[in-house]
């Protein structure tokens, strides 16, 4: 989630035959990378980027992904890099993202998360 306007970061722009706007805007590598996986997946007909959430109660904020499966259903995915999922703003964004989408008949809602770096082993 990311709030209305966002500009903090570089925004990413590619042509991606999936996306619904012809142009998936990406603002880091974790949107990039799903973006990619989207447009890979057969069970996706197609998918929009920062899909705006009409009174939100929160303010104006944006949904990352909001795609339609071949079988007509909606799926909604939030990135969220792992250093960031326990701060409590983020906490009550995906809260408040979740019971939005819910209240409008959307149940496949989800978090893309990045890997866990593994340890290094040290001898």
């Amino acid at each position: 989630m990311k709030p209305k306007g966002y500009k903090r970061t570089r925004c990413e722009k590619r042509t991606m035959s999936k996306c619904a706007d012809g142009i998936a805007k990406t603002y880091n590598t974790l949107e990039a990378r799903f973006a990619d996986m989207l447009q890979e997946d057969d069970a996706v007909e197609s998918f929009r980027c920062n899909v705006l959430l009409e009174d939100f109660p929160e303010g104006e904020y944006c949904s990352d992904f909001v795609c339609v499966k071949t079988n007509g259903d909606l799926m909604v995915r939030e990135c969220v890099y792992r250093k960031n999922i326990m701060r409590p703003k983020t906490v009550r964004l995906l809260d408040a993202s979740r019971d939005y989408w819910i209240r409008r008949g959307v149940y496949d809602w989800g978090l893309v998360i990045d890997k866990k770096k593994e340890d290094s082993d040290e001898s």
